[in-house]
């Protein structure tokens, strides 16, 4: 452990121990260094900003929580999560001894992979476990499957927060006057050390989600509607001014395409929220007074305002961001535009800068800062000595290896509409002639940005071109670009990606004899539908979690409460059929690769398996990678590893290096 997480290290030469050349590693090599878990993620610094807890990877897929002393350097494991199908998300100090970890489960019944989640306070030496949801019970009508949400930390370090805390009411026939009966999502105050708690806001069947303004006030409540068993999509919200209990009307029932709060800032008594302006969502903050006082804040005419910044301790909102070629925070608060220009100066080569947390007194600051070619490192600043320490690295696998720069271009798609991408280039090859991966996001209605990607600098150091178009389909660029979606307007959104291709040819970048597309989740089934709707133009397909069918994935939320709102998403008609890459089997001619992971709740893994079928049978050379215990993001290093080595040799039997 010792050898991974470097604690307080000085700033100084940071970036010097990389060498300026290109290295020469086996596929082996790569694929261990690239297949890496993160070796930190999800970190929070303490009340007194003595320490920071972060999870790190482990054994077989799972994850282990940690505290790490600044000043002794003393780093302490005390809790874990105990197999693959089990995950930790985080662990924040609600005190200095006293911590609250979410942690989830998916359990296969017989037709469904069904997720959980429970929040549970610990203290730091892994003592006095406690779960903050309800208490289960064998009557319980109904499974919970997630018992809520930390709303409000309750800045103040006495172990109190508010939780959104999920009821489920007891079904007994008996006559007892002990049966629960309290349904539907409410908010307790709760003593995370003796779980004494107190009712703050009385649970309602229909309430979704509540909103605080950081100082214990709950001050926004959300109401889904349903029609049947199903939700809609569609929410209603509604506010409290600061000197009323009283809920009152602040939308009428609205999609989140229409309406997405984000923060509420006490100290200007206001709601920030995304609404769409001239097709692009912009910033908007509203007075929660009685009446609301409306006013716009910013808006972008190229891409969508995507949130708010606040404060690093989550008190005041400080600016917002959005992404063109590359992610921006606009701070409109003039010491944290300060604080970030300044650190800006001190590591110029880690533009991207986030802020993460703060001690109590707001003396310390916990941040990540990374770039392209470097996956990341967290600091502590010291705002009173004025003193920044490097304390952990993200990926120390890659620490001494020279990593690919990214670059924003743009592509032509076939209609003549320019398309923003990415393109990443080996290191110390003239990119000429390259062989090339198009390496299409998943989503579809997600975005490629600038920054470390490990899966593409993976195949950057295998000595591709790797170009990332944000095709239309892609989210962040307007309504315009994100069409209907990418599974409804399929042939649009093959079209770019398969113009992709055609365009790192003809700058002469790629060789167009010697390109593939590799791709996870939507990304892996553009892959196969690619290479179905133009059979000559890759040479070999890797599809990582893929959709292959879209009545099948429609199929797969048949039992759950969405399943009108996938039904409606993905659409009924010709383009179930046209555009699923299972029906065109036989059109795909090249060697593919499959991966995918039993537990997968995003996409079934029959989809993979249905699509092995159809290629052998179709006598098409395929190789199917299946993991029992994993699901859609194959968190496990030694599966990302057996899957980096079988890409790379794919890659070298089709395309060569």
């Amino acid at each position: 452990m010792r050898n991974k997480h470097r604690l307080a290290a000085s700033v100084c030469g940071l970036l010097l121990s990389s060498s300026s050349f290109a290295q020469s590693h086996s596929l082996e090599e790569d694929a261990a260094a690239f297949g890496a878990r993160e070796s930190v993620w999800a970190a929070d610094i303490s009340p007194d900003g003595q320490s920071i807890v972060y999870l790190a990877p482990a054994a077989n897929g799972t994850a282990a929580a940690l505290t790490a002393n600044l000043v002794t350097r003393q780093v302490k494991p005390f809790f874990s999560s105990g197999s693959a199908t089990e995950k930790l998300s985080w662990c924040d100090f609600v005190s200095n001894e006293r911590l609250i970890c979410r942690y989830g489960r998916i359990v296969a019944d017989p037709v469904d992979l069904v997720g959980f989640a429970r929040l549970v306070a610990i203290n730091r030496d892994g003592s006095n476990a406690r779960q903050l949801g309800q208490a289960e019970s064998f009557y319980d009508a109904n499974i919970r499957q997630f018992d809520g949400e930390i709303i409000d930390w309750l800045p103040g370090g006495d172990g109190d927060v508010l939780m959104a805390r999920q009821y489920v009411p007891e079904e007994y026939k008996m006559n007892t006057r002990l049966v629960r009966t309290k349904q539907g999502y409410g908010v307790v105050r709760i003593d995370t050390k003796s779980l004494g708690s107190h009712a703050v806001e009385p649970p309602k069947p229909l309430v979704s989600d509540y909103m605080t303004d950081g100082r214990g006030n709950v001050r926004l409540m959300a109401m889904a509607e349903v029609s049947g068993s199903q939700v809609t999509g569609r929410t209603k919200y509604f506010y409290r001014t600061q000197s009323s209990r009283n809920w009152l009307d602040l939308t009428n029932y609205v999609s989140d395409d229409d309406f997405q709060p984000l923060a509420i800032d006490a100290t200007s008594d206001s709601l920030y929220f995304l609404r769409p302006l001239r097709g692009r969502f912009a910033l908007y903050r509203v007075k929660l007074t009685s009446p609301v006082v409306e006013e716009l804040i910013a808006s972008s005419p190229k891409v969508d305002i995507d949130n708010v910044e606040r404060s690093a301790n989550g008190q005041r909102v400080i600016g917002y961001t959005l992404a063109e070629e590359t992610r921006e925070t606009i701070y409109f608060d003039p010491e944290y535009k300060a604080l970030h220009a300044s650190l800006s100066r001190a590591i110029p080569k880690l533009p991207l800068i986030n802020f993460l947390g703060a001690s109590q007194d707001g003396g310390k600051i916990l941040l990540l800062a990374s770039a392209d070619n470097d996956p990341g490192r967290y600091f502590v600043f010291d705002k009173t000595a004025k003193r920044l320490n490097e304390v952990m690295l993200v990926r120390p696998e890659l620490e001494k290896r020279t990593l690919a720069e990214v670059n924003p271009v743009t592509v032509t798609s076939t209609d003549g509409t320019p398309m923003p991408a990415y393109l990443t280039l080996p290191v110390g090859k003239d990119p000429k002639n390259l062989p090339a991966i198009v390496l299409p996001h998943g989503g579809p209605s997600s975005r490629d940005e600038w920054g470390f990607d490990w899966l593409a600098q993976f195949l950057a150091a295998r000595g591709y071109a790797v170009l990332q178009p944000n095709y239309r389909g892609s989210a962040g660029f307007g309504d315009a670009w994100l069409m209907e979606n990418g599974f409804k307007s399929w042939r649009t959104s093959i079209g770019d990606i398969t113009a992709s291709a055609k365009w790192l040819a003809s700058q002469g970048i790629a060789n167009p004899k010697r390109i593939a597309i590799v791709g996870w989740s939507y990304g892996g089934y553009a892959a196969l539908q690619s290479a179905a709707v133009e059979p000559g133009l890759f040479k070999a397909v890797a599809a990582i979690a893929p959709v292959t069918d879209l009545s099948m994935l429609k199929r797969e939320s048949g039992n759950f409460s969405n399943r009108d709102l996938v039904a409606q998403y993905i659409g009924s008609g010709p383009h179930i059929e046209e555009g699923s890459p299972l029906r065109r089997a036989a059109q795909i001619k090249v060697p593919v690769l499959l991966v995918h992971g039993d537990m997968d709740q995003n996409v079934g893994v029959a989809e993979s398996v249905e699509m092995e079928q159809a290629l052998r049978k179709n006598g098409t050379p395929v190789q199917f990678l299946r993991y029992r215990s994993l699901d859609h993001q194959l968190d496990d290093a030694t599966a990302r590893r057996e899957m980096l080595t079988s890409i790379g040799t794919l890659l070298e039997k089709t395309i060569g290096r």
